[in-house]
C-alpha cells in the first residue's frame, strides 16, 4: 500500500504488538483488542535509539511468518486528519528510527461478531540494518537486562508488553515472550549486585 493510497482513505487501521499497545502516541478514533495470524512475535530486531544505542542495541519485537501463529495486540482506528498526521509520527518512529517495513494484514477483532479489519503493520525483516535475528532466549535476556536508549531502559518494553499480554490477552500463552521475560528477571538479582 502507498502512501498517496493511505492518505486518500476515509478510515483507517493500524495494529501494533509492541510498544504500540501501551503507548501509541498518537491520536485515534478508537482502539480494539485483537489479533493477526500468520505472524508470530519474536525479540529479533535491534534498537539503537529507543531501548538502545550503537554500543549495546537493545531487543524489540517484529513479526516472523508462521501460518500456524497469531500475534495479538491492539488496532488503532483513525481517521480524517488522523490519518496523515499518524502516518508521519509512526514513519518516523518506525520506519526512519526503526527500520521496520509496512504490510496490510487482516485485523481480527476480540470477539465473534467483531467485523474484521484490513489494518496497516510494521514489520522488521531480515534486510533491515538493526535485524539481530534468532538467538536463545537467555542471551535474548541478558541483553535486553542491560540496554538503555532514549525512551528508556530495555526490560522496561519487555516487562509492559508482558504486562499488556496478562491483563489484556490472559487467555493466550505466548510462551516466547514469558520466557524471556522469565530469564530476564532472574538475571535482575545478579546484575544489582543482590545474589
Amino acid at each position: 500500500m502507498k502512501f498517496q493510497d493511505i492518505l486518500s482513505e476515509k478510515s483507517l487501521w493500524i495494529f501494533g504488538y509492541g510498544s504500540l499497545v501501551w503507548k501509541p502516541d498518537f491520536k485515534y478514533k478508537r482502539s480494539k483488542v485483537g489479533y493477526i495470524q500468520g505472524y508470530k512475535r519474536r525479540f529479533w530486531h535491534g534498537d539503537n535509539f529507543h531501548r538502545g544505542n550503537d554500543e549495546k542495541p537493545g531487543r524489540v519485537v517484529t513479526l516472523v511468518e508462521d501460518d500456524d501463529a497469531c500475534t495479538w495486540g491492539v488496532a488503532y482506528e483513525v481517521t480524517g486528519s488522523q490519518i496523515e498526521e499518524s502516518m508521519k509520527y509512526l514513519n518516523v518512529r518506525e520506519a526512519v528510527l526503526g527500520g521496520y517495513v509496512t504490510k496490510v494484514v487482516e485485523f481480527v477483532p476480540r470477539g465473534e461478531s467483531q467485523p474484521r479489519h484490513r489494518a496497516l503493520v510494521y514489520i522488521a525483516t531480515a534486510d533491515a540494518a538493526n535485524y539481530l535475528g534468532r538467538a536463545g532466549h537467555r542471551d535474548i535476556a541478558a541483553q535486553i537486562a542491560v540496554c538503555k536508549g532514549k525512551s528508556g531502559h530495555n526490560i522496561e518494553y519487555l516487562l509492559r508488553l508482558a504486562q499488556f499480554m496478562r491483563q489484556q490477552c490472559p487467555e493466550v500463552e505466548d510462551r516466547h515472550l514469558f520466557s524471556i521475560e522469565a530469564c530476564t528477571l532472574h538475571l535482575v538479582p545478579y546484575l544489582l549486585g543482590f545474589k
